[in-house]
């Protein structure tokens, strides 16, 4: 009877062994925390797969763990990483065509946003992703607004002479070019560069203004709302020829759960400008509005700028911007 037993538990642990060695591992970088917005379209995606019960795993490595933030998009292509959410102007050197993804006044606000995400704008950068053998799992895109130490920044007449951080060289052109001295650094430095008198105006995403205190150094604050000059597409992207490889089942598995993580995305990104408006206003901070008019000031100033040099540079910049500005 105890041989029978031994034979018995030896027999089942092999086939549980096996059953694990059959499971699909997939391994998806990030550079935020888990609190992010981005790590919890992760989350969203890797949960729901592991509950479709299709043996398929998705383990997440955050916090720049695994791979730099700007050097996450060439493993994904040559399939050294399986997935990553990504701010896809960050793979501009690799694909020019990317640098259109954060390009001031290219989105009004997350509902349009949504439609250039489903356009064939859209369907033009994901040829070129498929070239670099990637593909997107989650649209997305996050807004942010301007914050100014001494003034309201709701038009280009308003940045004029002013010491303004940019995020992104297109907003860096733009910003030039109605008469801002660019002082380049990255978000996190925002705060002391605002301290010391380094800057006078500052433009960066929703949650960055927030998690950075940069309410503590500014008199005005002029968030995304209704419209908005910062959007920045930020996928959760998928190496193509490993989608292809799993099964029916896996695919499908995660389709829906990507189905699901973009419903959330949207949603999500919205509540993060009005939650970043509320914080600035509870410090004491003067909550300015931009309005339409403002908004297409700065889009006429970005075609004289950004957009023109774009064009100049990317060989077909104007077809993919002609298609980008079709989506209304």
């Amino acid at each position: 009877m105890k041989s029978i037993l031994k034979s018995a538990v030896a027999a089942l642990a092999l086939a549980s062994a096996g059953t694990l060695a059959s499971a699909t591992e997939l391994r998806l970088s990030h550079q935020w925390s888990n609190k992010d917005i981005r790590h919890q379209v992760a989350q969203i995606v890797a949960d729901e797969v592991a509950a479709a019960d299709v043996d398929l795993n998705i383990k997440i490595f955050g916090s720049k763990s695994l791979f730099k933030p700007r050097e996450q998009y060439k493993p994904l292509s040559r399939g050294q990483l399986d997935m990553s959410v990504l701010p896809l102007s960050y793979a501009g050197g690799q694909q020019p065509a990317y640098n259109l993804t954060l390009m001031p006044g290219l989105v009004k606000n997350h509902d349009h946003a949504a439609r250039l995400s489903s356009s064939p704008f859209m369907e033009a950068l994901e040829t070129k992703m498929a070239d670099d053998d990637v593909m997107v799992l989650v649209h997305g895109y996050l807004a942010g607004g301007f914050a100014g130490k001494d003034r309201c920044i709701t038009n280009p007449e308003d940045i004029k002479g002013l010491q303004t951080r940019a995020a992104g060289k297109s907003f860096e052109q733009m910003l030039a070019g109605a008469g801002a001295s660019i002082a380049s650094m990255a978000s996190s430095e925002i705060y002391n560069a605002m301290q010391t008198g380094v800057l006078q105006a500052a433009n960066t995403s929703s949650s960055s203004f927030v998690s950075y205190r940069i309410y503590e150094q500014v008199s005005c604050y002029t968030p995304a709302g209704d419209v908005a000059l910062w959007f920045m597409y930020q996928p959760l992207l998928m190496n193509k020829s490993t989608f292809e490889g799993l099964s029916d089942a896996q695919q499908k598995a995660l389709m829906a759960a990507a189905e699901k993580a973009e419903a959330y995305y949207l949603e999500e990104a919205k509540k993060q400008d009005a939650a970043s408006t509320k914080v600035f206003a509870d410090a004491g901070v003067e909550i300015a509005e931009m309005s339409s008019e403002d908004f297409q000031a700065w889009r006429q100033l970005a075609m004289e700028t950004s957009y023109k040099k774009f064009v100049e540079e990317v060989q077909d910049g104007q077809a993919l911007l002609d298609l980008a500005l079709a989506v209304e």
